[in-house]
């Protein structure tokens, strides 16, 4: 069955830890998802254009590459994060709740109001001041991502 076109294929994806634990606020577990998502983006799996790990949720703005649906990229993300946190950080017990949330970005406004969520997040939850002070945010690391799809960049003639 073909995807739909990649102009259609950008999502806000949400997703949560296990029973909403706080189990992504050790460094070496957001450091090693953050691998993750790097290595992923690096083997073209999807390209990655905002994201924040907070301490019992996650979210990301993604665009699957052509030939991998979303589903497989979301596990590229969680699965690849739970198997090398078992192996090597020997984390033992449940990381991730199943399933995830997702809404297509269709329009630019979207797009930046999305964005703009995700880099706020930590703000807003009264961890830092100003959104690239948090470490695991694509705020902060703005080299870890890749620009917004040209149909969902706002025309700054607009």
């Amino acid at each position: 069955m073909p995807l739909a076109p990649q102009e259609t294929r950008t999502f806000f994806i949400s997703t949560a830890t296990w029973e909403r634990r706080s189990l992504l606020q050790s460094t070496p577990l957001c450091d090693l998802l953050l691998n993750v998502l790097r290595e992923n983006r690096a083997k073209q799996r999807f390209e990655l254009h905002e994201f924040v790990i907070m301490r019992d949720h996650v979210h990301i703005i993604l665009t699957p590459s052509s030939r991998i649906p979303l589903e497989k990229a979301i596990q590229f993300i969680k699965g690849g994060f739970s198997f090398r946190a078992k192996k090597e950080i020997n984390f033992n017990g449940e990381i991730w709740q199943k399933g995830y949330n997702e809404q297509r970005i269709k329009h630019p406004h979207d797009y930046t109001e999305k964005a703009t969520y995700i880099q706020m997040n930590p703000v807003i939850a009264g961890y830092v001041d100003q959104p690239d002070q948090f470490p695991y945010s694509s705020a902060r690391l703005k080299t870890e991502i890749d620009p917004p799809p040209p149909h969902l960049q706002i025309d700054p003639r607009l």
